[in-house]
């Protein structure tokens, strides 16, 4: 009897239901994020510089000041070539004088003096002809007749010259050709200096801010070397260096909550714009940009360290177990919980969405209102009793 009493007693101990963990399914929201690290970036870094050797005469400008487009950043000293300016206009007025002149006065005497010989070769050509009747009739010797053809070849060559001249002053000859070839070469010779003079200013090419400068009054400047670094205003930009195994949770169009390191109780939202279409092998990762949803606060400054957290998945109800909860991969690489089905621990093949570090959406195998068991390991068929899981 004793026996039988311990017999019974064992096997009553063994039979006892076992305390597990456990809870009921219900549907809740599931959010899956990514946390990273990134730096406030502007769309263009402009680095300026002188196109001449010069004095800087004055830099109105320091690190940090906001400039407008156009605005005076470096002055160099242009006395010289202001100077060079004045000479090449004073070569230009002279030669739009002799230019004037010449369509005034050279092309209409020229003019004139091909009409004066003109007439001076067709009066003697007349007299040649009544010499000629003249001695054949035996009024004037043949001495006579040479001289009046002579005043002819006389006025015929001086015809020819007048008329030579003329061509050459008229619109399309080469002597004013040549007067407008000058005027145009101090023309441009103007436009030269002028435009010299003009870079011993050096705008800003954009509006901005100056986040670099390296010049001071009275240095010698030259090209080549940079005196100012502006940041370009634009939209803002905040890069960052994703490991690329995350690479197939971002998508384009997904918001983020953004935290500056010096302004941690200021969050603000933006929105992935961007991802880079390779990656670097380097270091493993994949470059993203992001931009600010709305205004960019005003304390974003260039480089400044930012905390992103992405959202790269959201369920807005779902069945959601932990991931603890799950069994060993089955061999077909399938996942498994177990279940309280008539008291005891089943075996229950489940399909899983989407997923977070500790958490994991249930797609197929579950339903609401099922109790999952949170001790992946009990032996199958054993007699639990379910507490609430904290």
């Amino acid at each position: 009897m004793v026996l039988a009493l311990a017999a019974a007693a064992w096997f009553t101990w063994q039979a006892r239901p076992v305390a597990v963990d456990g809870l009921v399914l219900r549907e809740q929201a599931l959010q899956r994020t990514l946390q990273f690290s990134a730096r406030v970036l502007t769309p263009a870094r402009v680095e300026v510089g002188s196109t001449l050797t010069g004095r800087a005469a004055s830099v109105p400008v320091r690190e940090g000041d906001a400039v407008a487009a156009g605005a005076v950043l470096v002055q160099l000293e242009p006395e010289e070539l202001a100077a060079a300016l004045a000479q090449a206009q004073a070569a230009l007025r002279q030669a739009q004088a002799r230019s004037a002149s010449q369509r005034a006065v050279a092309r209409p005497g020229a003019d004139a003096a091909l009409l004066q010989t003109e007439a001076t070769l067709t009066a003697a050509e007349r007299e040649l002809g009544r010499t000629r009747d003249l001695v054949a009739q035996g009024f004037v010797s043949s001495a006579r007749l040479d001289e009046v053809q002579r005043s002819v070849a006389v006025a015929r060559a001086q015809r020819d010259a007048a008329r030579a001249q003329a061509q050459a002053n008229r619109a399309d000859g080469p002597e004013l050709a040549g007067i407008e070839a000058q005027r145009q070469a101090a023309d441009a010779a103007v436009q030269a200096a002028a435009a010299r003079l003009a870079q011993a200013t050096l705008r800003s090419p954009a509006a901005g801010r100056v986040i670099a400068r390296s010049v001071e009054p009275g240095q010698i400047v030259q090209p080549g070397r940079v005196l100012l670094t502006l940041a370009v205003n634009g939209p803002t930009e905040l890069v960052a260096q994703v490991d690329e195994r995350f690479l197939g949770q971002l998508r384009v169009g997904q918001q983020a909550q953004v935290l500056a390191d010096a302004y941690p109780l200021q969050a603000f939202d933006a929105v992935l714009a961007r991802i880079a279409p390779g990656v670097d092998p380097a270091r493993g990762a994949v470059e993203v940009i992001f931009t600010p949803t709305g205004a960019a606060p005003a304390f974003l400054r260039e480089d400044m360290t930012l905390s992103v957290e992405a959202i790269t998945g959201e369920r807005g109800a779902a069945l959601v177990l932990p991931l603890s909860a799950l069994r060993p991969t089955l061999p077909d690489g399938g996942a498994s919980v177990l279940v309280l089905e008539g008291g005891r621990a089943a075996e229950r093949r489940v399909a899983l969405g989407l997923r977070t570090l500790d958490r994991a959406e249930v797609t197929q195998g579950l339903a609401a209102g099922e109790t999952l068991l949170l001790a992946p390991q009990l032996p199958l068929g054993t007699r639990v009793t379910v507490r609430a899981a904290p």
